[in-house]
């Protein structure tokens, strides 16, 4: 085996093309979810697999899900090379790449150039937009690259009950429209007891109305923090 062997060929012709999916949706709607059911199907037909993250909730290096799944992931740090990390491995199929809205778009270049130039199946899920429902600039490179884009069809619904769309960013009670792409905070709207910071930091799911006129509703003391978001 030579240095690249976790780097096949493209695929000889009869077989199908590698490709690059894109899942995305706003928070809740279930990405690191399927991306994990995405690798145990994989795993079960014995095809051997990465996982890749940036930013989970568990601040750590895992895909965690909301309902309490979860799976050992790299790290993807910035400046890492992920044609270089999967030529680490003996062989890949394929790649799952959670959080991918937080990679570089050059990152972003290097899951295509996986597809196209060594037949590994890419399958990514994140965010497309951040708090000011503007598009991550990865995510806007893998809208433009992706063989297959397809927004989660489990619903997330906004304090008013119509279709939560846009993620809204919470700082002191008020919908936030300035500040850093991404910030790390709970996603509950008890993020912090009372007292424990001057500004604290949440956030909520919201349909395109009340995104664009920042009304947040009543807040409720039912909701309770899930966990820490790198989060828009």
């Amino acid at each position: 085996m030579t240095d690249l062997s976790a780097l096949s060929s493209s695929p000889t012709q009869g077989l199908r093309d590698a490709v690059l999916k894109f899942f995305y949706g706003p928070m809740d709607c279930g990405k690191s979810t399927l991306a994990l059911q995405m690798n145990y199907n994989h795993r079960r037909q014995g095809r051997r697999g990465i996982v890749l993250t940036k930013h989970d909730r568990s601040g750590g290096a895992r895909i965690t899900s909301r309902i309490g799944i979860d799976n050992e992931a790299v790290e993807v740090v910035d400046g890492l090379d992920l044609v270089e990390l999967v030529a680490a491995h003996d062989r890949i199929d394929y790649v799952i790449c959670d959080e991918a809205c937080f990679y570089s778009v050059e990152q972003i270049e290097q899951l295509a150039d996986l597809v196209d130039d060594h037949g590994i199946d890419v399958y990514a899920f994140g965010l497309a937009s951040d708090f000011r429902s503007q598009m991550f600039p990865a995510a806007q490179r893998l809208f433009e690259l992706a063989d297959e884009v397809a927004r989660l069809q489990v619903e997330v619904l906004c304090w008013c009950g119509r279709p939560g769309l846009l993620n809204a960013r919470v700082v002191g009670g008020v919908m936030a429209r300035t500040g850093e792409q991404v910030v790390i905070a709970d996603t509950g709207t008890d993020a912090e007891p009372d007292g424990a910071a001057e500004d604290p930091v949440h956030y909520r799911v919201l349909c395109r109305r009340h995104h664009r006129t920042g009304d947040l509703g009543e807040q409720s003391h039912h909701e309770t923090p899930t966990g820490r978001e790198a989060h828009v």
